[in-house]
């Protein structure tokens, strides 16, 4: 039995999580056909012992939340329930979800973010086409059941890679959130779009930007013209400033392999004291403020100030009730209250030819948001398929119709069901 700290992302979400923002997120991955139920328990099997740090569970100490190690088998359920719902304190902090074609797994980001969810569902969708008789090249690279586990692989690596007396971020300003009403419970509505990887792209590059530079353009618009065209009350008309939170891999930055949270953010925007942005204008600023706010020398002030805010003695002495209170206001006050929207793009899947037949589409489904930032967006390309995931818990659809009408005045094609392979 072994127990290790949550890693620095990870300590804000046990003082956040509720039924309604359980801080868990869904992989799937849709196969062309029926999934073999004994093929994939065989290959679940297999993959038991490689990963014994997801095998935890979260305790509660007198100081800080901790993960506790558990002998117990992965979870395969099937999936009936409603999406990415809150883990008991009896679970695991994943599960494994199986339905007619699909396999998913949802994990809770106390444990993991999107990029190590991938990694083990990649394990499990390698280890399943073996059962099924597919040859999977050996320099393929994924995490293999007979491999030793590093210790790295649950690494807090902002830990590791933090530097003492670097100045901490500024705190920005309050932005502009979407003034819809909430709907009745259960308020989640997940809307799943289908589109071209290669449209996209092309429309990317006659701007000279990558995908998700275009992608994340697109939202900062769109939330411009939801700003200008809704009668919005006045106390949140005047903030003006328009921001997304974007999600970045810092495992493409630092030379990590965590398989625990590594992601930071940085929050492309347009102050609207400033005027109205052109569609060029926002792709221009976006560009420039991505790169540089992935700057490493940015991002080592960003886990200065997060991680340097754990290690002083007075926060490390104080009892984990006051913790979670403060945590709980931090969360609001230098989070949700600082951006209008999250997309998060995982990026596009590659797979061996001869392993990617078996497998149609993924989706990524994000976290459900919160009742102050109430629509995200997750992202997951695979082949030509481009699945873009809405989270919404308003009553109002307004913002994914912007996107698909978007997409359409650009000539691609948008569709809610996932385009047939030719």
């Amino acid at each position: 039995m072994f127990w290790y700290p949550l890693d620095n992302a990870a300590k804000i979400y046990p003082a956040t999580i509720s039924n309604e923002s359980p801080a868990v997120f869904r992989l799937s991955a849709i196969l062309a056909n029926p999934v073999k139920i004994k093929s994939f328990l065989k290959a679940v099997s297999k993959a038991q012992k490689r990963f014994p740090y997801f095998k935890v569970q979260l305790k509660k100490g007198f100081f800080w939340y901790y993960l506790e190690h558990k002998p117990f088998r992965f979870p395969v359920e099937a999936d009936r329930a409603e999406f990415c719902r809150k883990f008991s304190n009896a679970e695991l902090l994943m599960r494994i979800l199986v339905r007619e074609n699909q396999i998913s797994v949802e994990f809770s980001h106390v444990l993991t973010d999107g990029v190590g969810a991938f990694e083990f569902l990649k394990t499990i969708l390698v280890l399943y086409s073996l059962e099924l008789g597919v040859q999977i090249p050996l320099d393929f690279e994924y995490l293999k059941p007979g491999d030793p586990i590093q210790e790295v692989e649950y690494q807090d690596s902002y830990l590791h890679y933090f530097k003492e007396e670097i100045p901490p971020m500024v705190k920005r300003s309050k932005s502009f959130h979407l003034p819809w009403p909430l709907k009745s419970l259960p308020r989640l509505r997940v809307k799943n779009f289908f589109v071209s990887v290669d449209e996209v792209k092309n429309l990317a590059a006659d701007k000279a930007v990558s995908i998700n530079d275009y992608l994340v353009s697109v939202y900062l618009y769109l939330l411009q013209e939801i700003y200008e065209e809704c009668k919005i009350p006045k106390r949140s008309k005047k903030f003006k400033h328009i921001r997304i939170q974007v999600p970045i891999n810092l495992r493409n930055i630092f030379p990590s392999k965590t398989m625990r949270n590594f992601s930071l953010f940085v929050m492309p925007e347009i102050d609207l004291r400033l005027g109205h942005y052109s569609f060029d204008e926002i792709i221009k600023t976006v560009y420039h403020q991505i790169r540089l706010e992935s700057d490493e020398k940015l991002i080592n002030k960003n886990i200065s100030r997060n991680v340097g805010s754990e290690k002083k003695l007075y926060v490390k002495s104080m009892p984990l009730f006051l913790k979670s209170f403060i945590l709980k206001m931090i969360y609001y006050s230098l989070g949700t209250k600082q951006y209008s929207g999250v997309i998060t793009n995982l990026g596009r899947v590659d797979l061996p030819s001869e392993m990617a037949g078996l497998i149609d589409h993924f989706i990524f489904t994000p976290p459900p948001p919160n009742k102050m930032l109430k629509v995200c967006c997750g992202i997951i390309g695979f082949g030509d398929q481009l699945v873009l995931s809405f989270g919404n818990i308003t009553k109002s659809t307004k913002l994914e119709e912007k996107f698909i009408q978007f997409f359409k005045e650009q000539g691609v094609q948008v569709s809610d069901e996932p385009v047939k392979k030719q």
